[in-house]
């Protein structure tokens, strides 16, 4: 089992001709994920190849998602332009955008989030995000699901669900788990924007539906109050283990630290104060980076 995707999600690339998005296309091809079709306006009936996969790309998306039956996007658009492609994603009917792309605009995302508000069909995950790993069994090259930019050989099929405002402890977390032996369900970078898609929350209510989930990872930061909403969450319905930890325990409080939504004003949003969220709730709290697998896992 897993969430959002699966190994037969067929994904198409909004912005594949980029050299990015070109790149990471090839990537998830050789991890074994079924991208059926690639988007850039005016390069509609051209081909993007990698080895023996040819990838018809389209103008619209959808016009792609009526020829091959795509239901999930990665956009590799540039900050300008990437709002509208989020949103054409889902006037398509896209079950799933997972935009990639970083510096978006606030105003451009607040746009979107009014817009996908009555859509009630299209989940946004993102921007500013390594983007979502269901992992495969090895077979058929990898067989998982790799929509953005995590490496996909760091993951290992498993039952531990992991989300992360951070990219790069995304995959700490991701590889400290797997040269342990212990695989994951799906892997979630839900982006660290002040203006996201999916927020935690969210994304831990999907894992604590899923059956063959049977730990969660979750790692926040600094900044806003989605880690200390969904430690009140999980206090009263979580019945799996949880585990976590929260960055920027040394931020200067009023500066911002890597991420937009990573700033501390009027005394919310700090470390300390999300790490008392966690702790309240029963959610195991790692004090380092490096000790984030072992929490969890001694919890189980």
């Amino acid at each position: 089992m897993s969430i959002l995707v699966k190994p037969d999600t067929k994904v198409l690339i909004q912005g594949i001709t980029g050299s990015f998005g070109a790149r990471h296309a090839q990537l998830s091809i050789d991890y074994g994920t079924q991208v059926v079709a690639g988007v850039t306006p005016g390069k509609g009936g051209q081909r993007f190849e990698h080895g023996r996969k040819k990838v018809p790309i389209f103008d619209t998306v959808a016009e792609a998602v009526k020829q091959t039956g795509a239901t999930a996007s990665a956009v590799f658009v540039p900050a300008a332009f990437a709002a509208d492609a989020i949103l054409e994603g889902a006037d398509a009917g896209l079950e799933l955008v997972v935009a990639i792309t970083e510096g978006i605009p606030v105003r451009d995302m607040i746009r979107v989030k009014r817009a996908m508000a009555g859509n009630g069909r299209t989940r946004l995950i993102g921007p500013n995000c390594p983007g979502i790993v269901t992992p495969g069994d090895g077979k058929d090259s990898c067989g998982g699901c790799r929509i953005g930019i995590s490496p996909g050989y760091i993951h290992k099929k498993g039952h531990i669900g992991v989300v992360s405002r951070s990219g790069t402890l995304t995959y700490e977390a991701v590889w400290q788990l797997t040269t342990r032996g212990v695989g994951q369900s799906t892997c979630i970078g839900i982006g660290g924007d002040p203006v996201p898609g999916l927020s935690h929350l969210e994304v831990i209510k999907l894992f604590n539906d899923d059956p063959d989930t049977h730990g969660i990872l979750v790692i926040g930061e600094i900044g806003g109050s989605a880690e200390e909403e969904a430690a009140a969450w999980i206090r009263k319905n979580c019945k799996k283990p949880v585990a976590g930890f929260i960055a920027g325990a040394t931020a200067p409080p009023g500066r911002r630290m890597g991420h937009a939504g990573a700033i501390i004003s009027g005394g919310k949003g700090t470390a300390a104060a999300k790490i008392a969220a966690f702790k309240a709730a029963g959610i195991g709290v790692a004090a380092t980076p490096s000790e984030m697998a072992d929490t969890l896992l001694k919890m189980m």
